[in-house]
């Protein structure tokens, strides 16, 4: 959706047709043409090859906007390879957004906005709700959050904090000793971003590859969705069970030689599962002769009441954790700590000093004070026990009302529903909004469900039963369960 300088909303852009393009692109072509354009441009004879040929074509300019491009059977044909290798590359292009399909037409280059869309983070997106209770942010309660008042006052009443050379290291040494104190396992290397998906993000362009395999949750953080989708990754879900990643769907994906594993360690979002230490090295175990890197989002930190289990501990070459502050902290921290293999963390320091260069060392010695003065620590214990306190009994309502909550920590919850777009407008009928489960969902066979953030409940245990009971209503199981008595 484009919007004008007003903010109103303007009529969608029409693609040019291959007819409008000009004679220096390949979409004045033959289909022949650009057959021979695609065949020289590869580097391989593979799905991989031929989407990887493809994109530069697209990059380069040569195939643009617009573009039809030749059927599977005639391609086929000219690279001598099987229909089905094309079907491949070609459902790649599609799913990283640069192709698209218009039936009958044929496949055509995306337009370059295509490209940029986050349609699974835009999926959970929205204006906030003055009436009523917003339960769809996935962001902590501000009340539970450290004050600010007295960090911020010592912080910068220290003249030694400001920044003395471009050439500083880009992480402060009191932080990093507090960092590797605290890290789950020694980390080769370690580094601090602008929060996790900033980490997330850097290391997929480190280790991602347009057509590389990728193991993801079968439920996961929408964001890094629309990230490796947007990399031209393929991905491949396996399922959870109270203890983390199934062993046995695990197992099965790691024949597709995956070149990474993106996991959440404890409060996962949207379930709120953590792994215990036991799955931590049952799942180290399958991948101790894998080459697969390991990337950990513990995006919950010290929130979370269960320990932070890292892969890291058994295999430490192979991990890259990331532990995120907003959810402890605050938001508007925006830091992310990066710990684990010196070969990914390396490069993506190096790549970042022709960018950014570092993250604020201002807010770095702020969540030093954070993280060490014993008033913050405790307004974080308090808050990680409130919010136990608030899932619990909201758990515990809805199995009572029939309903299947997911078992676990942190603040987010995801229940199973009959119809997830009626519950979703029944509930904002009664003034309660909470996420659709469809962003966070990979792949076939998902039930219907929404996530909710339990950090946006009240405190009193009668006024989440309350909640607990519209969403039942919502459902229509209140008035089932009423029915059959």
């Amino acid at each position: 959706m484009n919007f004008d300088s007003e903010g109103d909303v303007m009529p969608p852009r029409q693609l040019p047709t291959s007819d409008a393009l000009g004679s220096d692109s390949l979409g004045s072509d033959s289909l022949a043409g650009v057959s021979r354009a695609i065949s020289a441009s590869m580097e391989e004879r593979s799905a991989k090859g031929i989407a990887a040929g493809v994109g530069r074509l697209i990059t380069s300019g040569r195939l643009r906007p617009g573009s039809k491009l030749p059927t599977i059977r005639e391609l086929s044909g000219v690279l001598g390879v099987s229909p089905a290798t094309v079907n491949q590359a070609w459902q790649a292009l599609i799913q990283a957004g640069a192709l698209t399909t218009r039936g009958r037409a044929g496949t055509f280059v995306s337009g370059s906005a295509t490209r940029e869309q986050a349609p699974r983070f835009l999926g959970l997106g929205g204006p906030l709700i003055s009436d009523g209770i917003d339960l769809s942010r996935g962001t902590p309660d501000p009340q539970l959050l450290p004050s600010l008042a007295g960090a911020l006052e010592s912080v910068t009443s220290n003249k030694d904090i400001w920044v003395s050379s471009y050439f500083d290291e880009p992480v402060i040494a009191p932080l990093e000793s507090v960092l590797r104190d605290s890290w789950p396992f020694t980390p080769e290397c370690l580094t601090v971003v602008d929060g996790a998906l900033d980490a997330l993000s850097r290391i997929v362009d480190q280790v991602v590859s347009f057509g590389d395999r990728v193991i993801v949750e079968a439920s996961a953080f929408p964001p890094l969705l629309d990230l490796l989708e947007r990399s031209g990754a393929e991905l491949v879900p396996v399922s959870l069970d109270e203890q983390g990643m199934s062993l046995a769907d695990l197992e099965s994906a790691l024949k597709l030689e995956p070149v990474a594993i993106f996991l959440q360690p404890r409060a996962h979002n949207p379930t709120g599962t953590s792994m215990s230490k036991l799955r931590s090295s049952e799942i180290a175990a399958l991948l101790s002769s894998s080459r697969s890197w390991i990337i950990e989002d513990d995006h919950s930190g010290d929130i979370s009441m269960a320990p932070d289990a890292s892969i890291g501990q058994f295999l430490p070459q192979q991990t890259i954790h990331i532990r995120s502050y907003s959810k402890s902290h605050g938001p508007d921290l925006r830091l992310a700590a990066i710990g684990g293999a010196a070969s990914v963390i390396d490069p993506l320091i190096n790549r970042r000093m022709l960018g950014p260069g570092w993250s604020s060392r201002l807010l770095q010695h702020l969540l030093v004070e954070l993280l060490t003065n014993p008033d913050s620590m405790a307004t974080v214990a308090q808050a990680r026990e409130e919010y136990a306190y608030r899932a619990t009994h909201f758990r515990e309502a809805l199995i009572d009302l029939g309903l299947d909550p997911s078992p676990g920590d942190g603040i987010n919850v995801l229940v199973p529903v009959d119809d997830e777009q009626s519950t979703l407008l029944n509930l904002a009928a009664t003034g309660i909004r909470v996420a659709p489960g469809r962003p966070f969902l990979v792949g076939k066979g998902n039930m219907p469900a929404i996530r909710v953030t339990t950090a946006a409940l009240p405190t009193e245990a009668r006024q989440i039963s309350t909640i607990s009971a519209s969403i039942a209503r919502a459902m229509g199981r209140a008035e089932r369960m009423h029915s059959s008595r």
